[in-house]
């Protein structure tokens, strides 16, 4: 049996319990996405949850996938605070359902 620790795009119960993000997350994309990111926030778009990651060397690995990386910082206990959960995968890869653009920084554009 296969099994998707975050559910990709198939509305699975992952298990997935509800804990405290970091202070601060990472995100990475490619530049073609940049402006609608900048416009509407991070979406799940066709999985279930949006993929942050713990620190920005892996952001980066992720936002080279998509071509020139793009690398945003995510503002956790910020969105926690606001009534935004989170939840962190087996894996490492932190979840949760959409990151609005106020809880955004974009860092830099390699």
């Amino acid at each position: 049996m296969i099994r998707a620790n975050q559910g990709h795009s198939i509305p699975v119960d992952v298990e997935l319990e509800e804990v405290e993000p970091p202070e601060i997350l990472y995100h990475g994309t490619g530049e073609k996405y940049v402006s609608s990111i900048d416009r509407e926030g991070l979406l799940p778009m066709s999985r279930l949850y949006v993929h942050l990651s713990l620190d920005m060397d892996t952001a980066i690995k992720v936002g080279k996938r998509h071509g020139k990386p793009v690398i945003y910082q995510v503002f956790g206990h910020n969105m926690v605070k606001d009534g935004y959960k989170f939840y962190c995968s087996v894996n490492g890869v932190w979840l949760t359902k959409e990151v609005p653009v106020k809880y955004l920084k974009k860092l830099c554009e390699s």
